[in-house]
């Protein structure tokens, strides 16, 4: 296959990882079409009326319909034991509508309590979740289809008939097959780990160009590049999900080993990305090459990537003479690159030695899927001002309650446009609460759907007259959306809603219903609803974004905190204490947690980083964001450096890891965006342990596996904090106490033991020994001589003589003089 054809079919399939919606659109588009043939021959064979036909063919449909979603998996057992409950479900709401058929005010009540049941029973797991709604569906379509009591043979049929229908289906033709699904799973992850690739080839190709536009195109491709980087973990977890599934794993292969291999691969992508990064800020004449490499990289070309990383590393010269400025980001993305090639060239080979421990994933599936934002809001409380008896309820009981107020009211205002429409408002409502968390998700959703509708009705009336007098076209127009709408489901909403307008309208034409009143009519009752749904879900019980952000936030910091003290267990004893259950946990495991929370975090704040909840910044949250997701991707590297065995002394990382852990013990109960002054001790000791008078030579800071992502973890929680983790060698005047003494400082610079005696000054002859130490890494570790003298901290030459007040300098000299 042609690179460039290849490279797009790379971007198709990392755009769908397992062709997971794929899958779900050919499902429901082929359970709907043939139940509905199904449903009429059953109905037909039985003699029913029209009316009777009507009634088969539309439960047969909505059977399919819900049964394709909570039908997946690859269990038929599990897929049988789910399925039996079908008619049991949309059964008894059948008979529930018929039997309150006769009074419009309790039919209307009744409507109210199937609302609240049908979303209360979600607590017990995505099986419930598809009964209630099965259930709510079927006395919606009792009370407003007016079925008699001598047509339940016929309707019980005709459930029991798309239900063997939809199962027989599932076990068959439309079967989820495990081992094939995880194949594409790593083949998706390959192709975001490609596509992170062309992100950083678009840096370096702009960064190689002459600014024209302020630097805009530059940001542009840095924040792509970000996203790539972040949706190549979420693709590794989806097959760390995967990977649980019974018989998915291919012989030879066990979860561990495939997460580690992962694991492994996500770090060389971490390592390109880095480097891209810094050629592109540093402006490097070898910006051009690194381009050309990932490039090829990119389209595939691992051969031609191979020889480009090998120019790369051999055009940052030798360790004599003057490197070419971004000579060390240079090589470490040329090597980064070629680690990376390596493994994708045994990606299908097995580990020398499988693993035997029991696979635990870090995230499981949801109907094929990783949980959305319910899952993760589902323990978080209802943040409240005042006392308050009901903020303790759990977050279905909570659901359940604001759909049975928004369904009353929904019902009460649609009634006002429309005796006979209302239960398009009423529908409404009732989506508005399914699969949102926040209330801001929620006004999202409302949102989306006023739009589909809207934009829908447009369509539909337009697509009616093409349609006209054709039920073939009718068909063939509702099934296409049918699957387009499924297949957009999980990217758009308001583009699903816009699917299934145009196939409300398609359905009403096919029956003769049809006009351009009617259709602005749905439009009108769907405002209602979501404006109703909103006010509701601010005003009932509401679930604030932000207090959901800070509680998954927190549980961040948590795992962060727990990893860290894991990574000090293994440094201090060569192994890692299992978990307060007892259940054994190892490194790996727990970086694919803290990947797994940073999802959640980047779900429930993503409303957050738009402009429409007020009284926040888009940019703010969004910089936040990003500051945690480099903290994630650093703590995943250091799991990675601590694996073999080390010859020197780590007691001081060590505590420099249970320091950072009591700071990310601190921050997990801090607000976003408030700073944490009580992190500032333990990020002061983590400071002092990495820096302080080790006397290291120069360059193993940057090169150290464990050390260089401490460090960065270290200036990221001191920013998330807005405390200084570090005096820095600016502030303090001569009279200060906090001011470093210079002799001390050139006392640790040459090796001494560090002055214990006196924290503070400590940490701050430390910091500016830290400080110092970096500049001679950067210059050393790329080959050039360390440079004799005076030194300020921010790597400036000075004079002894000639320090002002406030700033501080050392002496840069060999150990002992």
């Amino acid at each position: 296959m042609p690179g460039r054809w290849r490279e797009l079919w790379d971007r198709l399939v990392a755009s769908d990882p397992g062709l997971g919606r794929l899958r779900m659109a050919v499902s429901g588009a082929v359970a709907m079409a043939t139940a509905l043939g199904v449903e009429y021959g059953f109905a037909t064979l039985l003699g029913a009326d029209a009316q009777g036909v009507l009634i088969s063919m539309l439960l047969g449909a909505i059977v399919a319909m819900m049964g394709s979603l909570a039908l997946t998996g690859s269990d038929v057992g599990e897929k049988v034991r789910t399925a039996v409950w079908f008619p049991v479900a949309i059964g008894g709401g059948m008979v529930a509508g018929i039997a309150v058929a006769g009074s419009t005010g309790l039919m209307l009540s009744v409507f109210v309590v199937v609302m609240f049941l049908a979303v209360f029973v979600r607590r017990w797991g995505p099986a419930f979740f598809n009964y209630g709604f099965m259930a709510w569906m079927g006395y919606f379509f009792a009370s407003f289809l007016h079925p008699s009591w001598s047509m339940m043979p016929m309707i019980v049929g005709a459930t029991v008939v798309g239900t063997a229908w939809v199962l027989l289906l599932s076990i068959t033709l439309l079967n989820t097959h495990a081992p094939r699904t995880l194949r594409r799973v790593v083949r998706a992850f390959d192709a975001r780990a490609r596509a992170v690739a062309r992100a950083g080839s678009d840096l370096l190709t702009h960064a190689d160009r002459p600014d024209v536009d302020g630097g805009r195109a530059r940001r542009r491709a840095r924040r792509a590049l970000g996203r790539r980087q972040t949706r190549l973990a979420e693709v590794a977890l989806m097959v760390e999900a995967w990977s649980a599934e019974r018989g998915a794993l291919p012989e030879g292969w066990s979860g561990p080993a495939l997460r580690r291999r992962l694991i492994d691969a996500q770090q060389a992508v971490d390592g390109i990305v880095a480097g891209a990064d810094s050629l592109a800020a540093g402006g490097s004449p070898l910006a051009g090459r690194a381009a050309v490499l990932l490039d090829r990289m990119a389209r595939r070309d691992d051969a031609g990537a191979e020889r480009a990383a090998r120019e790369l590393a051999d055009a940052t010269g030798d360790d004599t003479g003057t490197p070419p400025p971004g000579r060390l980001a240079a090589r470490h993305l040329a090597a980064a690159a070629s680690e990376f090639v390596a493994l994708a060239r045994i990606a299908e080979a097995p580990p020398g030695t499988a693993e035997v421990d029991d696979f635990e994933p870090a995230v499981g599936l949801a109907m094929g899927h990783l949980p959305g934002s319910p899952a993760v809001a589902l323990d978080v409380p209802v943040h409240v001002r005042w006392w308050n008896p009901l903020a303790k309820l759990d977050m279905t009981t909570r659901q359940a309650i604001q759909v049975a107020v928004a369904g009353t009211l929904a019902i009460l205002v649609g009634r006002e446009l429309s005796d006979t429409r209302y239960y398009w408002a009423v529908i409404a409502v009732f989506v508005m609460f399914t699969g949102t968390g926040t209330r801001s998700e929620t006004f999202l959703k409302g949102v989306n759907r006023l739009v589909g509708t809207l934009l829908g009705l447009f369509a539909s009336i337009w697509l009616a007259g093409v349609t006209a007098g054709s039920t073939t076209a009718v068909l063939v127009t509702i099934v296409a959306c049918m699957f387009v709408g499924f297949y957009m489901f999980r990217i758009s909403y308001g583009f699903m809603i816009f699917c299934i307008t145009i196939m409300v309208g398609q359905l009403y034409s096919a029956l003769h219903e049809f006009s351009n009143a009617l259709l602005v009519l749905r439009l009108e009752e769907t405002a209602v609803g979501a404006l109703i749904g909103f006010a509701v879900a601010v005003l009932v019980l509401p679930l604030g974004t932000r207090h959901t952000v800070r509680t998954v936030r927190g549980a961040l910091f948590t795992a962060l905190s727990e990893l860290l003290v894991a990574v000090a267990q293994r440094l201090e004893t060569g192994r890692i204490e299992p978990a307060e259950d007892g259940t054994p946990r190892d490194l790996d495991g727990l970086a694919r947690g803290l990947d797994d929370r940073f999802r959640r975090l980047a779900l429930v704040a993503r409303p957050l980083t738009r402009p429409l909840v007020w009284g926040h910044s888009p940019s703010q949250t969004r910089h936040r964001l990003a500051l945690l997701a480099a903290a994630v991707t650093h703590a995943r590297a250091l799991t990675v450096g601590v694996r073999g065995d080390r010859e020197e002394n780590d007691a001081d990382v060590a505590t420099a890891c249970r320091a950072l852990a009591v700071a990310s013990d601190r921050l997990a109960g801090t607000t976003p965006g408030y700073a944490r002054p009580d992190a500032a001790e333990p990020l002061t000791r983590a400071d002092v342990a990495l820096f302080g008078g080790r006397g290291d030579p120069p360059g193993t800071w940057v090169t150290d596996p464990v050390r260089s992502p401490l460090i960065h973890l270290h200036d990221l929680l001191a920013e998330l904090a807005q405390v200084d983790g570090r005096a820095r060698g600016e502030a303090g005047g001569p009279d200060d106490p906090r001011t470093p003494d210079v002799a001390a400082a050139l006392a640790v610079a040459a090796g001494a033991p560090r002055p214990d005696g006196d924290p503070q000054r400590a940490f701050a002859v430390a910091s500016l020994t830290r400080a110092l130490r970096r500049q001679l890494d950067e210059v050393t570790a790329s080959g050039g001589p360390a440079p004799d003298g005076w030194w300020f901290a921010d790597g400036t030459a000075a004079q002894r003589a000639a320090v002002p007040p406030g700033r501080h300098a050392a002496r840069v000299a060999p150990r002992g003089d």
